[in-house]
């Protein structure tokens, strides 16, 4: 980082736990940390550049992900901003990075072992070529998962080759450039190591190599000690090659007394390479898009999944009325969604999902819907909810309107899977029906949403047509930056119980919800004050019912500290206090795993039973993790309260590893109590997805992009550690693409099985489609069953790999004065023709730098002609050309006199100026 705001924001960030680049040795580089070290330097020039180019100056008030965020967002927008997104958008590509280490440690290609650089090169661009299409396509999960993998391949690369002993100190360009050869290659046949029998030889390359320049890489042995004869080894206790001769290795994962020089090195270039990958990817999807892939943008989202059948009518108006409020109201703060979701459904269709960040046009699609058909149930809920809760960010809250039962029932345990992994919140609107039910294969019910909104953390509001106004104000409370929940719980059956929370000085908007048939409650603050549910304006707040509502806005002037709730009721219920607050945590579920390289891996579905828990925990604070003292974290049971105490590890930084040893057989969530140093106050935050364990375990992985219209094969493997038998193997995917796979697996206790799902993206699919794949194993007499859920992108096989072409035709700057005194009164003009010779096309130009103005003739024709114009003041210019598959180009000039002459400023990079009127190629 080039300030001290990117050291601090790195402190904060690069806490990771895995690492190829091996933390052994005082000072050693990770993957994760260069990794962070680029992203957050790259994050931060985007965000300069957009403020900047809004006309207000990017400066952060501290260090932590809020700070960034809220600087970044813009100074005119107030309210409360969590950092979360930012920081769970870091940690989806830190995940997938270390990934690559557990699920392809053998794999050649994916570490640049074994000298396989062709194919390793391939991993590269075909997982960049997917990224942008990914991006294009909105699908920010599935660009970040590949370029998590993507980064960890292109770093290895100057750790595992001996690219710095070549005494080379920039990236190589070719690795992300498929137009580019891969130059002087070793081949299998050439000796390039000489012995070193203590295996830590400074530099055991042969001299002729080194003399030749020729590119070579170590192999590595896990399960053989053979390599072709002469051939480097990578190195290290894992390696078995390392034992053959010639011994020892070349890696620089590790820092160490004779290689420190060259660790540093290698650290150095693949910082600078990663670097170079994410401004290639950010020059063709633009600053504002690049910045959502890095989860820079506002909190909330605001997704409805509606019933559009005949009986529907009111309750569509009031979900139109719900949008119109949100956006009326909260345009121009913090709280303004930063995305708009909209998927219907009836009986037999569904979808398709439309987002948009634009409220204008959600506004519209809204206003599109009408009531129409229907008269008989159910509908098509479920894969309705399905698309939304693939389609929308991690972590959302989803609003659905129905006065109809699921009839696609059979996807529940889909719904469950994609709650859990999402880790988003369903809540439903459930409006009285006259309707007459179908008979369906499975009688489904309202319980059946019930179940789900407790699964989520959400609410199941049953009210009448004519009451459903007033319950949506839940809507316009959870639409909103910065929403925490401090606790959450349900009875069933229902009984009388007194529930303790705290709540702490950052907290504002603080709102109780229950629901719930004939209760009755009293609501305690720290001081003892009370007030029941027959006082509907109080000491403490205002409590508003309707239906199976009661929603409990506490005043503003609530007191900080420990309060109580006791509800009296036989019938069951849930209870749920949320409020604002920038102090909330992130956490997923983990295994460790060994190899060449430890570490720990994000579980795909659910713990398993009968063994302790491990989970990894990031706390965020109001001034970043040192504001935060974490004194307890929990697995609570949902329906009792009872909690499973963790042992906590601090990893620094604020991540937390935890360990539960007795996890809970139920349902339970995750706890977190505190100190809020910044006050001095206790505070507690609560997980709303309910997890359980289970004995079935699944493994798949996806690691590459499939093209349309052809078949893609997926190898997956089950194993239980309880009773063998038969299992039932189910499938579903969001994209309704046709797929195979065995409908039952025979398991023998403690031994995985082996299947193969099979999917088939019709061929006119869209490039960039993201498919979200749910595959789930239960037992026969449906006792236990656990999931998995892979996401894998369909792209259009990449052919052309050539950037665009630009010819400058003339310079017009004579009049500019050598006198910078009299710029402003002076202007110059550059024009330039733009081609893609025989690629895809030029899709999109833009300006990079200068404070001119661009113009450019129709992008449709296969000469574009571009014109700057700009005062003399601002002497250099730099626009870019993207095609129709990502290929970018640079375009730069520059007026500065030097000694009366006009010269390329020499603070640019040397690549930018080695032509006056060049178009440089994307490095």
């Amino acid at each position: 980082m080039t300030s001290g705001l990117g050291f601090s924001l790195l402190a904060l960030i690069l806490s990771g736990p895995t690492a190829a680049f091996v933390p052994i040795g005082g000072g050693a580089s990770t993957h994760v940390s260069i990794t962070g070290t680029a992203l957050l330097q790259k994050v931060t020039e985007t965000c300069r550049a957009v403020a900047e180019a809004a006309g207000h100056e990017f400066k952060p008030t501290g260090s932590s992900p809020g700070e960034l965020v809220q600087a970044c967002l813009g100074p005119t927008a107030t309210g409360e901003v969590s950092g979360v997104k930012f920081y769970s958008a870091l940690q989806e590509i830190y995940t997938q990075n270390g990934l690559v280490d557990r699920n392809f440690a053998n794999s050649a290609p994916h570490h640049f072992n074994s000298e396989a650089f062709l194919e390793g090169r391939s991993l590269i661009t075909k997982g960049m070529a997917s990224i942008k299409a990914n991006i294009r396509t909105e699908n920010f999960k599935a660009a970040r998962e590949t370029m998590g993998r993507v980064l960890h391949t292109l770093q290895d690369f100057y750790s595992h080759s001996n690219w710095v002993e070549l005494g080379n100190t920039e990236p190589y360009v070719a690795l992300i450039r498929p137009d580019l050869p891969l130059e002087n290659l070793a081949d299998v046949d050439t000796a390039t190591c000489r012995d070193c029998a203590t295996g830590t030889c400074p530099n055991p390359i042969l001299q002729n190599i080194l003399n030749q320049r020729m590119l070579t890489s170590g192999y590595m042995g896990i399960f053989s000690d053979s390599k072709p004869q002469g051939k480097c080894s990578h190195g290290g206790e894992a390696d078995l090659s390392s034992a053959t001769l010639p011994r020892g290795g070349i890696h620089k994962d590790e820092l160490r007394s004779d290689n420190a020089g060259f660790h540093n090195a290698a650290v150095n270039a693949a910082t600078a390479a990663s670097l170079q990958l994410l401004e290639d990817v950010r020059l063709t999807v633009g600053n504002n898009d690049f910045l959502r892939l890095m989860g820079i943008t506002r909190s909330a989202v605001v997704c409805f999944v509606i019933d559009n059948t005949g009986s529907m009518s009111d309750d569509i108006e009031e979900a139109r009325k719900v949008v119109y409020k949100i956006i009326d109201s909260k345009k121009g703060t913090q709280d303004e969604p930063s995305e708009y979701i909209l998927v219907t459904f009836n009986d037999p269709h569904f979808g398709p999902l439309f987002r948009t960040t634009d409220p204008d046009k959600m506004k519209t699609e809204i206003s599109k819907i009408k009531a129409s058909g229907g008269g008989d149930l159910p509908e098509m809920c479920f894969s309705g909810l399905q698309l939304a809760l693939t389609g929308a960010p991690a972590s959302s809250h989803i609003y659905v309107f129905t006065d109809a039962t699921p009839k696609d029932i059979h996807l529940k345990n889909t719904i469950v899977a994609l709650i859990k992994s999402t880790k988003s919140t369903v809540s439903f609107y459930i409006t009285a029906s006259s309707r007459r039910r179908r008979r369906s294969v499975r009688a489904a019910s309202f319980n059946d949403y019930k179940d789900l909104a407790l699964a989520s953390g959400g609410q199941a509001i049953q009210v009448s047509k004519s009451q459903l106004a007033q319950a949506t104000n839940i809507i316009l409370d959870t639409s909103t930056s910065a929403l925490v929940t401090v606790f959450q719980s349900a009875r069933d059956p229902g009984k009388p119980e007194t529930f303790p929370f705290m709540l702490d000085e950052s907290l504002q908007n603080v709102t109780i919800y229950i629901t719930g048939q004939t209760l009755a409650f009293t609501l305690t603050n720290p001081a003892g004050v009370n007030q029941s549910n027959f006082e509907l304006i109080g000491a403490l707040a205002h409590i508003q019912t309707v239906g199976n509502l009661r929603r409990i806005l506490l005043n503003s002037d609530h007191q900080s500290g420990p309060w109580k709730i006791s509800i009296n009721s036989k019938q069951p219920y849930t209870i749920k206090v949320t409020g604002q607050s920038t102090i909330t945590f992130v956490y997923d579920f983990v295994e460790s795993f060994k190899g060449p390289h430890p570490g720990y891996a994000v579980l795909s579905g659910l713990p398993q039973a009968e063994q302790p828990a491990t989970l990894m925990l990031s706390v965020m604070g109001r001034r970043g993790t040192s504001s935060i003292r974490v004194e307890n974290v929990a697995l609570v049971v949902s329906d009792t309260g009872a909690e499973s105490n963790g042992t906590t590890t601090d990893m620094s930084n604020g991540d937390i590893l935890v360990t539960v040893d007795e996890v809970p057989a139920g349902e339970f969530v995750v706890i977190l109590k505190g100190t809020d140093e910044m006050s001095s106050s206790s505070f507690q935050r609560q997980s709303t997805t309910q997890l359980s364990v289970s004995k079935v375990n699944i493994q798949a992985m996806v690691d590459t992009s499939v093209e349309p219209g052809k078949d893609f094969s997926l190898p997956f493997s089950v194993m239980t550690q309880g009773p063998g038998g038969k299992f039932i193997i189910s499938g579903s995917n969001d994209r309704d693409f046709p797929m195979s796979y065995p409908k039952s697996l025979s398991l023998t206790t403690g031994t995985y099985t082996n299947g193969t799902l099979t999917i088939s993206p019709p061929s006119n699919t869209p490039s960039g489609t993201d498919v979200t794949l749910t595959l789930e194993a239960k037992s026969s007499n449906g006792v236990d069953s656990n999931y998995a859920v892979l996401r894998l992108s369909v792209v259009t096989k990449i052919t052309d790999f050539v950037q665009p072409v630009c010819d400058v035709v003339s310079v017009w700057a004579d009049d500019c004065p050598r006198d910078m005194s009299q710029c402003m009164f002076f202007e110059w003009e550059l024009s330039a023709n733009l081609t893609d010779g025989n690629g895809t096309g030029i899709e999109r130009v833009s300006l990079r730098q200068g404070d001119g103005t661009l113009s450019y003739t129709s992008l449709n024709v296969s000469s574009v002609h571009a014109s700057y114009n700009a005062s003399c003041c601002s002497q250099i210019v730099e626009f870019v050309a993207i095609d129709k598959v990502g290929n970018v180009g640079k375009c730069y000039h520059s007026i500065v006199r030097s000694a009366g002459h006009a010269a390329f400023s020499l603070s640019k990079p040397l690549w930018l100026c080695l032509l006056m009127s060049a178009w440089i190629l994307k490095t």
